[in-house]
C-alpha cells in the first residue's frame, strides 16, 4: 500500500510523458530536394511540378550529365521508415472523437492529428480524450485561446 501511494504522489508531481514509439529507427532520406520538371525554370507557362518527359531528343530523357535526376524507384525511402515523421511515429488524421479509438492499440506506432476543418470545441474534447488514451497528438495546440480572467 505504502508503494503504491508513493507511487501516485511522484506520479502527481511529473509532468505527463509522451507516448514513446515501439521502435525508432533512423530516418534516411536518399534525396531531399524536389524533382523539377524539366525547362520549368526558362519557360513561364510550364509549371515546376513533376511530368514524365517524353520528347523524342529529350536530354532530360535521355539522362545526359548536368541535366538533373529522372523521377525513379530508386530514390525511394526505406519501407520501414517511410510516412514516418521525426518523433519515429507515423500520422493518422483524426476528424472526430470516435475515431480516437481506433488508434487505441496502435499507440506506439501512431499519433493524431486532427483535421483542419474541426472546430476549436471539438478539438479541445478529442486532446482530452486523446490524454485519457495515451495517445499522442501532433498539432493539440492548434486553436487553443487562454480564458481571460474577468
Amino acid at each position: 500500500f505504502f508503494f503504491f501511494r508513493h507511487f501516485v504522489l511522484q506520479h502527481e508531481r511529473t509532468a505527463v510523458k509522451m507516448v514513446q514509439p515501439l521502435v525508432k529507427r533512423k530516418i534516411v532520406k536518399k534525396r531531399t530536394k524536389k524533382f523539377k520538371r524539366p525547362q520549368s525554370d526558362r519557360i513561364l507557362h510550364v509549371p515546376a511540378s513533376w511530368r514524365r518527359p517524353k520528347g523524342i531528343d529529350g536530354t532530360y530523357r535521355r539522362r545526359f550529365k548536368g541535366h538533373g535526376y529522372m523521377v525513379s524507384a530508386g530514390f525511394g525511402s526505406n519501407k520501414k521508415t517511410r510516412h514516418m515523421l521525426p518523433n519515429g511515429m507515423k500520422k493518422f488524421v483524426i476528424n472526430n472523437k470516435a475515431e480516437l479509438e481506433v488508434l487505441l492499440m496502435h499507440n506506439r506506432e501512431y499519433c493524431a492529428e486532427i483535421a483542419q476543418g474541426v472546430s476549436a470545441r471539438n478539438r479541445k474534447v478529442i486532446v482530452e480524450r486523446a490524454a485519457e488514451l495515451n495517445i499522442n497528438v501532433t498539432n493539440g495546440n492548434a486553436r487553443l485561446r487562454e480564458e481571460e480572467n474577468e
